[in-house]
């Protein structure tokens, strides 16, 4: 294989070069239909022309190139992940794994191989939702599972998702043509920084994907009664910021000591947040993740009786609202085991592990098979600039995705 075209520096460059690509000066903020993701689809789609792929837009935005097997019209292998980013993010969640397929792609046609199957790399418009609060747009569009509920829905600014598809070239109306015919894919592989410790933690610099945790996004409004903080006797009290922070460490020792089971507040609000007034109302979030379903459902259970017991006692009222529910996705075992061989032989010793966070690869699985590769994180940073890679590892998870692809066994018989 030429180093040049799977080493990490050259990889790592490329991504630079993408990450330059930002609506903020010194932060990296790229946006779903923004000119920043123009002018990214259109820095990548140069870089699969010149890899040997014919190179097509499809009808929500997804760059996509393709590199024809032994004969032109086989079925695909995808490879991809997403070019959108949250705000002030860090460089390599999402674009590492399309470069690193883009690469592969790239060795193979300066060997002259090609397999008995094409490979399409999918550079995903919206993965993170960060813009219109949809996550997986440009995934579910090509899973078919796109809901056109969606194109209705608008940014902060005002400005409706069909409306913004048009300003950047696009006919919100031919959205369904963005899915593919499951005959026509074979299994989709992603990879991606782990965006946890783990790997860290073993020392080793890849990991085979299991499963993407299911998640439980929870909304809970706690409502006492709000009064003056120096005449209301402590025993006469109906707080409702002291009901939540009893219920918020209850969240935690519910989800603690279970292995792959994780719970997390993030978002509190109380009112009317006056000093010198005792908390009327709250609302905080709950976000509770498991890669089995039974366990997440168990412990939202759990967690919710819990809740409700608290606020019994402490004379609050309580309600629930789900905001976001999303079963547990499996990787296929016979892909993992594919993965396991490449990964030997490149002389590394790649450990199984689950993905607490989202992926494209989540969606797709509606349409195919799905197997994920992770590369190390330095300190499991995400979402954040300070994330790092190093490119050893960039290239291990380079050369691990080459021998994937070079032997890959597809499920069903190729006609």
């Amino acid at each position: 294989m030429p180093d040049s075209l799977l080493s990490g520096p050259a990889l790592l460059a490329r991504i630079d070069a993408l990450a330059a690509i930002s609506a903020e000066e010194g932060r990296l903020s790229r946006l779903y239909l923004t000119p920043e993701h123009r002018r990214a689809n259109d820095l990548v789609a140069g870089w699969m022309r010149e890899a040997g792929m014919g190179v097509r837009e499809d009808a929500v935005g997804n760059i996509i190139g393709r590199y024809e097997g032994e004969r032109p019209g086989l079925p695909a292998l995808l490879i991809g992940s997403h070019l959108d980013t949250v705000r002030d993010a860090g460089r390599y969640d999402g674009m590492l794994g399309v470069l690193t397929g883009i690469a592969v792609v790239a060795d193979l046609n300066a060997r002259g191989r090609r397999p008995p199957f094409a490979v399409e790399v999918i550079g995903f418009g919206d993965e993170e939702g960060t813009r219109f609060q949809s996550t997986l747009i440009g995934s579910r569009a090509i899973a078919g599972t796109f809901d056109p509920a969606v194109l209705e829905t608008r940014d902060a600014a005002g400005t409706r998702l069909a409306d913004a598809m048009t300003a950047f070239g696009l006919d919100p109306a031919a959205w369904a043509s963005a899915a593919y015919k499951a005959n026509d894919v074979l299994a989709y592989a992603e990879l991606h920084i782990e965006q946890g410790p783990v790997l860290e933690a073993l020392g080793r610099p890849v990991g085979i994907v299991t499963a993407i945790a299911g998640a439980t996004r929870l909304a809970v409004t706690v409502e006492g009664m709000a009064g003056h903080a120096g005449t209301v006797p402590m025993t006469l009290r109906r707080d409702a910021l002291a009901a939540s922070a009893e219920m918020i460490l209850a969240v935690e020792q519910l989800c603690s000591g279970q292995e792959r089971l994780v719970g997390t507040v993030g978002r509190i609000e109380a009112s009317p947040g006056a000093t010198n007034v005792i908390p009327g109302k709250v609302r905080f979030t709950i976000d509770l993740r498991a890669d089995r379903d039974p366990l997440r459902l168990e412990r939202v259970g759990a967690v919710r009786a819990r809740l409700e017991a608290i606020a019994d006692a402490r004379g609050v009222a309580i309600g629930f609202e789900t905001l976001h529910e999303s079963p547990a996705v499996a990787c296929h075992p016979a892909l993992m085991a594919q993965f396991a061989a490449a990964a030997s032989a490149e002389g590394l010793d790649a450990p199984e592990l689950p993905s607490g966070a989202g992926h494209d690869a989540m969606a797709v699985a509606a349409l195919t098979d799905i197997a994920m590769l992770f590369v190390r994180c330095e300190r499991g940073i995400s979402h954040n600039p300070a994330e790092r890679i190093t490119a050893a590892d960039a290239e291990a998870g380079a050369r691990v995705l080459a021998r994937f692809v070079e032997n890959f066994q597809p499920a069903t018989s190729i006609p």
